[in-house]
C-alpha cells in the first residue's frame, strides 16, 4: 500500500544546534502543538537530511517520510551528518567521528527540540546504520521516549559484510583478501591498502578504517538488550541491504519491542512489487515514489500510543 498524496504540506524550518567547531544543521517539520517529536538519523556514508547521496541515492526517503508524519500528526527533525553538508564546519574531517558522537548529535537534537516543542520527550528513529546511534543513545535515556529502527542491523557488522560478499559468486578472487581485512579491523589493526585489489579500496578505504573500526565493535543486538525503553523496529522484507533476520536478531534480542515486517518495502523505503534486483535498485534513484503506508502509519500509531 502506497501513500499516494500528503494532505498538506509540513510547516519547515532550519534548526540548528553546536557541534564541536561549527553548528550542525537540520529541517524541523511542524506537526503543531503536542504533536509527538522524532528525531531521523541517517544511515551510513555521505547521507544527507533528505536521506540522498552523491554515490547514486536521489529517492528522498526522509524527507518524504517526514511529510508524511507530519500529515500524521508527527513532528520530524532530519538533519545533515557533522562535517557534511550544511553541517559541515562541525568538524574539520567528516570521516573523524565515533559511533558515540552521532549519538551525542542525537541526545543535543533530542534536548534542544524538548525545549522549542516543550515536549516531555524526544523519539529517535535509526535508519540502517542509524538505528546503531540510536541504540547506542538510548543507553542514556535523558530526554528520550524510545527508538525506532528502520532497515537496521541486528548482528555485528562484521557478519554481514562477510554474508554479503559470500552472496555474490563474483566475488570470489576477492574473498580472500576482504577476510583477512575484516579480521585485521576486528582486531584492531587497519590494513595497508597497497596490500588490497581495486575493488575492496572503497570497503576499506584508508580514512574510514578508524569508523569502520568502531562500527565492527559494536553489537547491536546486545545493545538493544539493553535498552530500557519503548522500541519498534520495522523491516522491509524487499530489503538487499538489511535482512529480516536482522529484525527477528533484535526482536530476539529485546522481546518487549514491536517487530514490524512490511512485505514490499525496501531499504529506501519505497515499495518493490516483485523480487528483482534491478528492479529494486531503480527505485533508490527515484525521489517521485511514494514510501510504504504501512511504515508511515506504524510509526505514527506507536509514538502516539506511547504518550
Amino acid at each position: 500500500m502506497l501513500v499516494l498524496a500528503i494532505a498538506a504540506a509540513a510547516v519547515t524550518s532550519a534548526m540548528t544546534i553546536p557541534g564541536p567547531k561549527g553548528d550542525i544543521a537540520g529541517t524541523f517539520s511542524d506537526a503543531g502543538k503536542s504533536a509527538p517529536v522524532v528525531v531521523i538519523i541517517p544511515g551510513s556514508g555521505p547521507t544527507d537530511r533528505d536521506g540522498n547521496n552523491p554515490m547514486g541515492v536521489k529517492a528522498a526517503p526522509y524527507k518524504l517520510l517526514a511529510d508524511a508524519l507530519a500529515a500524521k500528526g508527527v513532528s520530524t527533525l532530519r538533519a545533515d551528518k557533522r562535517g557534511l553538508f550544511e553541517s559541515k564546519a562541525a568538524i574539520a574531517d567528516a570521516n573523524s567521528v565515533s559511533i558515540a558522537d552521532y549519538a551525542g548529535d542525537a541526545h543535543a537534537w533530542a534536548g534542544a527540540l524538548r525545549k522549542r516543542t516543550a515536549a516531555k520527550c524526544v523519539w529517535l528513529l535509526g535508519h540502517s546504520e542509524g538505528g546503531l546511534v540510536a541504540l547506542a543513545a538510548a543507553q542514556k535515556p535523558e530526554d528520550l521516549c524510545g527508538v525506532i529502527l528502520v532497515s537496521a542491523a541486528g548482528r555485528k557488522l562484521g557478519t554481514a559484510i562477510r554474508e554479503q560478499l559470500h552472496s555474490n559468486p563474483a566475488n570470489a578472487p576477492l574473498l580472500p583478501p576482504a577476510m583477512a581485512a575484516l579480521d585485521s579491523l576486528e582486531a584492531g589493526k587497519t590494513v595497508d591498502q597497497s596490500t588490497l585489489p581495486a575493488a575492496l579500496l572503497p570497503l576499506f578505504n584508508a580514512k574510514v578504517q578508524p569508523f569502520l573500526m568502531d562500527l565492527l565493535a559494536k553489537d547491536p543486538a546486545a545493545l538493544a538488550a539493553a535498552t530500557k525503553m519503548p522500541m519498534l523496529i520495522v523491516q522491509g522484507e524487499r530489503d538487499i541491504q538489511v535482512s529480516v533476520a536482522d529484525a527477528r536478531a533484535l526482536a530476539a534480542a529485546q522481546p518487549a519491542a514491536k517487530l514490524m515486517l512490511v512485505p514490499q518495502m525496501n531499504h529506501v523505503l519505497k515499495d518493490v512489487a516483485a523480487d528483482d534486483r534491478a528492479s529494486n535498485l531503480a527505485t533508490y534513484g527515484n525521489p517521485d515514489l511514494p514510501i510504504d503506508a504501512s511504515l508511515v502509519d506504524g510509526i505514527a500509531a506507536f509514538v502516539k500510543a506511547k504518550r
